[in-house]
């Protein structure tokens, strides 16, 4: 099983972002660069894709049914409730089109990230969608937007805090993290302020996930093992290059998540 590292990180490069709405039309009106294979805009967000800021108080709702059966849902109006049940371990089935990959999820270090994520798992959130970004220049594979299938997704209306270290802005708009990355690792994407993520994720795939230390701040909150592995293997594969595509490039055909399913023990 992959494991997780955390060291200190020089000033970052730019975000993976998670875009919110605000972001996004401030975005248009800028130049957009790749460098490295990472897009960089020259703009700070405090919200996420979901386009709300961080809340001080979680308003209580019920938890999701574990079965789905109140799913699916993509809009909320606060940020989930803790719905984790002490001392039990969660694994999240990533069922896709290329095979199965599982991910044993940090609810030690990374609870309030875990639980968002189950939480939204659980409401149908992550399924029938597509992994719509492969970027070989950072190894990642990208997804979590239900609505439009790519970075510029309304998200789920909220974003969640900041955990499993220290974080500060840098003098860029970004924010600098504790984390260090290798292939095979679960990680949330985020906008470029503090407390900024909220749905979409991405998985770590080859050793250029490294190139993302220097920034650190990428909520890292899961581990799969050689087979899940050998499944992001294959989906790097599957990359081509596209100059009509806002990130250079992408899969030969689209990688479908069927369903992310959540077991608990």
């Amino acid at each position: 099983m992959a494991s997780k590292t955390r060291r200190p990180a020089p000033p970052p490069p730019s975000p993976i972002h998670d875009y919110s709405p605000r972001t996004r039309l401030l975005a248009g009106a800028l130049a957009v660069v790749m460098l490295g294979g990472v897009v960089t805009v020259g703009i700070a967000s405090l919200t996420d894709s979901g386009g709300g800021s961080i809340e001080e108080t979680v308003v209580p709702t019920a938890c999701p049914a574990l079965d789905k059966s109140d799913g699916p849902r993509y809009q909320f109006a606060n940020r989930p409730t803790y719905c984790l049940t002490s001392g039990t371990s969660y694994t999240a089935v990533f069922d896709t089109s290329e095979g199965e990959i599982r991910f044993a999820l940090d609810t030690a270090l990374m609870p309030e990230t875990t639980n968002n994520f189950v939480v939204l798992a659980r409401y149908g959130y992550y399924d029938d969608t597509i992994l719509f970004r492969i970027d070989p220049g950072i190894g990642i594979i990208q997804g979590g937007a239900p609505i439009t299938n790519d970075w510029s997704d309304p998200g789920p209306g909220y974003a969640i805090p900041d955990e499993g270290g220290n974080f500060a802005p840098v003098a860029n708009g970004g924010v600098m993290g504790p984390f260090s990355y290798e292939p095979g690792q679960l990680v949330m994407a985020r906008s470029s302020g503090l407390n900024s993520s909220g749905a979409q994720f991405f998985f770590t795939t080859t050793e250029s996930v490294s190139l993302l230390d220097s920034q650190g701040s990428y909520l890292l909150f899961g581990a799969t093992d050689n087979a899940g592995q050998s499944v992001l293997d294959a989906m790097m594969d599957l990359y081509v290059t596209d100059p009509e595509s806002p990130y250079g490039g992408g899969p030969s055909h689209d990688i479908v998540l069927n369903s992310v399913t959540i077991l608990e023990g």
